[in-house]
């Protein structure tokens, strides 16, 4: 998962349950798949329509705007991992950035679509396999980063919604020093600064 200097939010082709992975487009996909995902998405505000027209302008001027060796701003993916209650969420410390953050990173070949990017990444740096990602996105949240992570200067983040029951045990990855479940109401010191409101915006539209 990517570290914020500074962010800008506010707050994929589906048929899956989330359990086994997005349905791929093939070999080279990423790309297309991210452009169809971000046309097909109804944002929830005018400053999510503006940074989904953003992304996709990105992607328009840059073929390679989905991968880490592209250019410095590129896209990435990340999953807000909720217990089923939607009174918890599993958060990992971030080795690199040293904060608390929800997992997520780059694209990878072999991931189909910016769902696949999310859901892989939070299975890995949670370690728990039994996740059910929502297919659409939930938020868009573009964010500069720290001199830390080399050339990567600004991630076009897509952030999905994954639930998984409470009592699942996390286990911490080599990107972190620590996972664990955190309540909502009680989030931990060092939290990166703009999750908190966006933590709350998407457990307000699960608990309605």
């Amino acid at each position: 998962m990517s570290a914020a200097a500074g962010r800008d939010g506010g707050g994929g082709p589906g048929g899956h349950d989330g359990r086994d992975g997005p349905r791929a487009l093939g070999p080279g996909g990423e790309h297309a798949a991210a452009v169809a995902v971000l046309r097909a998405w109804s944002a929830p505000t005018p400053r999510q329509e503006e940074l989904r027209r953003a992304y996709l302008e990105h992607l328009a001027a840059h073929a390679d705007g989905v991968w880490r060796g592209g250019p410095p701003e590129h896209l990435t993916a990340s999953c807000v991992v909720l217990d089923e209650r939607v009174r918890h969420v599993l958060l990992t410390l971030h080795r690199k950035g040293g904060f608390w953050v929800q997992p997520g990173g780059h694209c990878e070949p072999g991931d189909g679509s910016p769902a696949g990017t999310a859901l892989r990444e939070a299975r890995e740096e949670c370690g728990i396999a039994d996740l059910r990602l929502e297919p659409e996105p939930a938020q868009l949240d573009r964010h500069d980063l720290t001199a830390a992570f080399g050339r990567c200067r600004r991630h076009l983040d897509v952030t999905y919604v994954a639930t998984c029951p409470r009592d699942a045990a996390p286990a911490v990855s080599t990107e972190s020093l620590d996972v664990a479940w955190w309540p909502l109401d009680a989030l931990p010191a060092g939290i990166v600064p703009d999750l908190p409101d966006r933590l709350a915006e998407l457990a307000a539209a699960r608990r309605g």
